[in-house]
This record gives C-alpha cells, sequence and structure tokens, in this order.
C-alpha cells in the first residue's frame, strides 16, 4: 500500500491529516493506554513522525477471511 502519511513529516495534534486515524480524543486514549502509533513527548506537545503513522496503519491492516473467518 501507499503511504497515507509523508514519512519525512512530523504531525502535531489538531494537525487535520491526523483524523484519518482518530481525533484528539482518540489519540488521548490510545496514549494513555499504551497503544496507538509511536509519538514524541516534548514537554506538553505531541509529536507523531510520518514513517511512524504510516508503520502502524499497515500493521493495523486487516485480511479479510483470514483468523477463521467466513
Amino acid at each position: 500500500m501507499s503511504n497515507i502519511f509523508e514519512n519525512n513529516r512530523r504531525y502535531v495534534l489538531g494537525d487535520p491529516e491526523l483524523n484519518i486515524i482518530g481525533d484528539r480524543d482518540k489519540l488521548a486514549q490510545w496514549r494513555h493506554k499504551g497503544c496507538g502509533p509511536a509519538y514524541y513527548k516534548l514537554g506538553r506537545k505531541v509529536v507523531y513522525l510520518g514513517s511512524d503513522l504510516n508503520k502502524w496503519v499497515e500493521a493495523s491492516r486487516v485480511e479479510p477471511g483470514q483468523n477463521g473467518g467466513f
């Protein structure tokens, strides 16, 4: 699959592109639970690397019919 996010870009909360994977509240829930895409915490600012977001998206891929599906 082609990349959804630009690999060399840094994304911060509020960037509309992040809404593809979840809104601000969903991303906060994932960080609190220790799941979701990798991120950097710089003071109060949260930064996501495009390459990390693309890896997370690819790892979240579901193949229909796998794992005993119909």
